[in-house]
């Protein structure tokens, strides 16, 4: 088996497109999306559709007991070269230990999938071992937020597509780290894309998606690094004028996120390279600091900090803390007039 530790979702996806199946794939993690790409891709493809109806079992666990798995598991194919057994909601199964004595000798001939969402399984139990032991133990981590536009750009680039660094980081503010719903919001670019020009844009963005290729959250980052008080005051007094476009409070955890990553940036030791800053955030490549380079120029270290103090106050705020009435749009515009003032 490979090495447990430097499974990736892509490895896994490439060793099942060559037909490769391992005995056991325990998929554990927060992000769903990795889970049912994998579990589902087995369903369909490990079998012939004339071999599912006897091959083919999906049980979960909330339903049925580990002994249960162990003995389906241990069960030969009908008229088959292989059986797959599906556990879904693994992480309501107890007594694990039936299962890893199964996986101390599993079936040649048996694809066991275990999907354990929202956690991950004790490894101290024995359980882990065994399956690391007989098989594939991945963990589907949720993606970071400076992942998402490489994440929008290979999916797309998969389906034949392009965009620009722009629209990636428009989608990825506005649709956030869900995975399942971001694949929904570019699928439906795909489609709306002609056979004869397949970039996504700005515009489309706007088009498909609905938001707005001036009034958004890349544009509002963009205005403050620059220190644009005009452009700035427009966007939150669109969003405050316009609220079936999004929610204002959605741009805090951006600016949250900007104005933390500025503050790591003022500790590193060259940090008039702008190679050297993105290497000390870990950004993609060195164009994505360069507003982090105009961010030190435009702010000192101290504001920085005040900043970010006063973004925790307001997200208090907006919860309802320490203010009885005031509306989402003027806490925005406080916030905005103390990031320039």
């Amino acid at each position: 088996m490979a090495d447990n530790k430097n499974i990736t979702f892509d490895g896994i996806m490439h060793d099942l497109k060559a037909q490769k199946y391992a005995p056991v794939y325990y998929l554990m993690g927060e992000e769903p999306y990795y889970i049912d790409k994998i579990a589902d891709y087995i369903a369909e493809h490990a079998l012939k559709p004339e071999e599912k109806d006897f091959n083919l079992t999906v049980m979960f666990g909330s339903d049925v007991g580990a002994s249960q798995i162990a003995d389906a598991a241990r069960r030969y194919p009908m008229m088959a070269e292989r059986q797959v057994v599906i556990v879904k909601e693994a992480q309501n199964l107890r007594n694990t230990d039936l299962i890893a004595a199964y996986l101390a000798k599993p079936m040649a001939s048996t694809v066991l999938v275990m999907c354990h969402k929202n956690g991950t399984i004790d490894r101290r139990k024995k359980l882990a071992a065994a399956v690391e032991k007989a098989g594939v133990l991945f963990e589907s981590k949720k993606l970071k937020e400076r992942d998402l536009p490489p994440f929008i750009e290979k999916y797309l680039k998969q389906r034949g597509a392009s965009i620009d660094q722009k629209s990636q980081q428009i989608i990825a503010d506005s649709i956030g780290a869900d995975l399942n719903r971001l694949t929904g919001e570019l699928e439906k670019l795909l489609l709306a894309l002609p056979d004869d020009n397949r970039r996504v844009t700005p515009v489309v963005v706007e088009q498909q998606i609905g938001v707005s290729k001036d009034f958004n959250s890349f544009e509002l980052r963009d205005a403050i690094v620059n220190r644009n008080i005009f452009k700035a005051n427009q966007i939150i007094n669109y969003f405050d004028s316009n609220p079936k476009a999004g929610s204002i409070y959605a741009f805090l955890p951006m600016l949250f996120n900007y104005f933390q990553n500025l503050m790591i940036a003022f500790y590193c030791p060259q940090r008039g390279s702008q190679e050297a800053v993105a290497q000390w955030l870990e950004l993609r490549s060195p164009w994505a600091a360069k507003d982090y380079m105009t961010g030190m120029k435009n702010f000192s270290a101290t504001k920085v900090l005040q900043i970010i103090y006063k973004i925790r106050e307001i997200d208090a705020k907006s919860k309802g803390i320490n203010n009885p009435n005031t509306a989402p749009g003027e806490l925005m515009k406080e916030l905005i007039f103390f990031i320039f003032h």
